[in-house]
């Protein structure tokens, strides 16, 4: 099953919360607001072919992130890195993780505002020379530079406040 996108009908993972191809919300705060679709066998063939199963889910990503706000999970998952930031119209780079939804703009998220990057069960992030900085438990990144991520740690996006869920293998 694979949910379609309602801005660029791409076909994402079963569980997205935002969009691969377009970075479209696919979640509404009282639950799916996209429509599934059977697989055709494509997602499914590949998936397999990478013996992996057809879904992800939170326990599969190495690291998820704790909107301290509202209390919402984002799992970072089907890729290596992430950018962080808000959707404005008219924008022509989308983030790949729009924190638009959660008044992102009033505390002060740029459009593309940082990066995580998740290799080898590491994680690290870095700030893109945002227009209020990016923390990492209270200590202020330098632009451009990664800085570890451990688990527990609070990530500060401007006063967007997000908490760091890294997956303890035992």
């Amino acid at each position: 099953m694979a949910i379609v996108c309602p801005n660029c009908a791409h076909e994402n993972m079963e569980g997205a919360l935002f969009c691969q191809d377009c970075g479209a919300k696919l979640v509404a705060v009282n639950g799916l607001n996209t429509a599934a679709v059977s697989d055709t066998g494509g997602y499914a063939r590949r998936a397999a072919a990478a013996n992996k199963t057809d879904a992800y889910t939170a326990t599969d990503s190495v690291l998820s992130l704790h909107v301290v706000r509202t209390g919402q999970i984002l799992p970072m998952v089907g890729r290596e890195e992430f950018t962080l930031g808000r959707v404005s119209e008219g924008q022509s780079i989308l983030p790949d993780v729009d924190l638009s939804p959660y008044e992102a703009y009033s505390q002060g998220v740029s459009r593309l505002h940082a990066t995580i990057r998740v290799f080898n069960d590491a994680v690290s992030i870095a700030d893109l020379g945002s227009s209020n900085g990016t923390r990492l438990n209270d200590n202020k990144l330098q632009p451009h530079r990664e800085y570890t991520i451990q688990h527990g740690d609070m990530i500060m996006l401007g006063q967007f406040r997000l908490q760091a869920l890294v997956r303890q293998d035992d």
